[in-house]
């Protein structure tokens, strides 16, 4: 049942949102303030998940389960004798850790025949692993059987000590799947966002570094690489070949995520605007100093503000600094193609969270989602516990083709469509919102944990299990109310201040500026074109 309904929510996912859009981020360690581990994944996809938890079992000898490919075949795969308990498709009982982002490559290879998407995977590696190097074991012994029917796809792999980034791509008809998995080195940092990250990797460091064998036998066979060249051979070179779109596109994530977390190196932006002579970025990097959970946080909420590329100015950001651009994200003009930036935040957003895993804890206590729906820039994390057995209802429930208050995708959404209307002034109502509640949480959390550390394993798990629903619930409400409060205080392009009493607001002087030069210019150009 739990493979239908991931199977299920995520063809719905390929069918409403064509786009490959996610962002990942891996802080090892030893890179962060507290030595936990850090994964953040953004689902980016205009749907509507539930959050659910799935129960540890036993299963029978010759147990199976079904799968259909992409292309309508139908399969079986082995079960094993006992799965772990999960919650959604994110991380289980042990601390682990999975996201993705998809990067499509080279599209020849992708094989719909073959049953294994890589959700499916994503599930299969919780449902069977307690670590990091085990899910990996998982996913590449299960392409090897079964093969793997889904596009290039570059997966972060997290527990308590390691992280790994794990990228994948189908052989063509060629074998069962060609990939490579590299571990984070402690200390450092990586990020991915659909465009394959692992170029130069290691053949003989297995600690480190693992692959399958044809991965570059059959970039030979392929023609996509030639040993006689004299190039180093990288994997993301030739299976998800570069472009300046898909650079742009990607890329751009990639270095602002770099370029915030260690700003003393000044990463150049020229890669990701395509410029050839320009180097890729480093696969690993080390920050300046190590993270906090908050600052992870706000590494996932990014406009490219204070950049050249930043969308909160400029006409495309209208009178009020709005960075949201309505997709398609590209379009033909005069025979010319355009394309606005992709950020990190994005409207269109189903989930995202940080998984925060500790070593130094029971897994009942070290392993903590911090979950949130929405935009990553207006939404607000809350902690779920690995090992809870119920998720607060209103984050497991909600039809998207149906409003209603008490899910909490639709009132992230409520507060931050209304948002657009007058960004600049109601995102900063928000953000305080945000502020004022994580701060809470996070304050919150030692106490909460030496309660839990009070405890035995299972009082310990239902007093975690009730504390993340009333978290839950709480966050929940306080969007309610905060989506209330926004059309209070804005409605008919007015703003209320603190005593209730309506102000008139009008445009920024940059803005009358730039309309009035715009019709001073729409003018010029009628009278000259009656002079004609």
């Amino acid at each position: 049942m739990l493979m239908k309904k991931i199977l299920v929510l995520f063809a719905f996912l390929n069918l409403s949102f064509a786009g490959f859009s996610c962002t990942n981020i891996l802080v090892t360690k030893g890179a962060s303030a507290d030595s936990s581990t850090f994964l953040y994944y953004s689902n980016d996809g205009e749907w509507l998940y539930h959050l659910n938890t799935t129960s540890a079992a036993d299963h029978l000898p010759g147990d199976s389960l079904s799968f259909t490919s992409m292309s309508g075949k139908a399969a079986k795969i082995h079960q094993v004798a006992h799965t772990f308990a999960i919650i959604g498709f994110q991380i289980n009982e042990h601390q682990l850790a999975i996201g993705e982002t998809t990067f499509l490559g080279r599209e020849e290879l992708w094989d719909k025949d073959l049953p294994l998407k890589y959700w499916d995977l994503m599930s299969l590696a919780l449902l069977r692993a307690k670590t990091a190097r085990e899910a990996i074991e998982v996913i590449t012994t299960l392409v090897e059987q079964y093969g793997y029917g889904s596009e290039g796809e570059s997966f972060s792999i997290a527990d308590p000590n390691e992280a790994w980034i794990l990228e994948m791509i189908g052989t063509g008809g060629r074998g069962k799947a060609v990939w490579v998995a590299c571990r984070v080195p402690d200390g450092m940092i990586t990020a991915h966002a659909n465009h394959a990250r692992i170029g130069n990797f290691p053949l003989d460091d297995p600690d480190n570094c693992l692959y399958s064998p044809n991965v570059i036998d059959l970039a030979i066979e392929k023609g996509y690489y030639d040993p006689e060249s004299g190039q180093a051979f990288r994997f993301n070179d030739v299976y998800d070949p570069p472009s300046p779109e898909h650079l742009k596109y990607t890329e751009t994530r990639v270095w602002s995520i770099f370029n915030r977390a260690a700003p003393s190196v000044n990463f150049s932006p020229d890669y990701s605007r395509g410029i050839q002579t320009a180097d890729p970025y480093p696969l690993f990097i080390k920050p300046d100093r190590k993270l906090s959970l908050q600052d992870v946080f706000r590494l996932a909420r990014d406009h490219y503000e204070n950049t050249p590329m930043d969308m909160t100015v400029g006409p495309e950001a209208g009178p009020f600094g709005n960075p949201n651009r309505i997709r398609p994200l590209s379009w033909e003009l005069d025979s010319t193609t355009y394309s606005w930036e992709r950020a990190i935040s994005t409207y269109n957003t189903a989930f995202s969270f940080v998984a925060q895993l500790r070593s130094y804890f029971p897994n009942e206590i070290g392993g903590v989602m911090w979950f949130g729906v929405d935009d990553s820039y207006t939404t607000c994390y809350f902690p779920v516990y690995c090992q809870v057995t119920e998720i607060s209802k209103p984050f497991r429930t909600g039809d998207i083709n149906a409003y209603s208050s008490e899910s909490a995708w639709w009132a992230f959404n409520l507060a931050a469509n209304y948002a657009n209307i007058r960004y600049n002034l109601m995102v900063a109502d928000i953000q305080i919102k945000q502020e004022e509640v994580e701060d809470l949480l996070i304050l919150q959390q030692d106490s909460v944990e030496q309660i839990a550390m009070s405890l035995d394993s299972e009082k310990r798990i239902n007093y975690l299990t009730q504390y993340s629903i009333e978290m839950g619930n709480y966050v929940h409400q306080q969007w309610v109310n905060l989506g209330n409060f926004l059309i209070t205080k804005y409605n008919d392009g007015y703003i209320k201040d603190q005593n209730n009493q309506i102000q008139s607001v009008g445009y920024t002087e940059d803005w009358l500026r730039f309309v009035r030069d715009q019709d001073s210019l729409k003018h010029k150009i009628n009278k000259k074109a009656n002079e004609l």
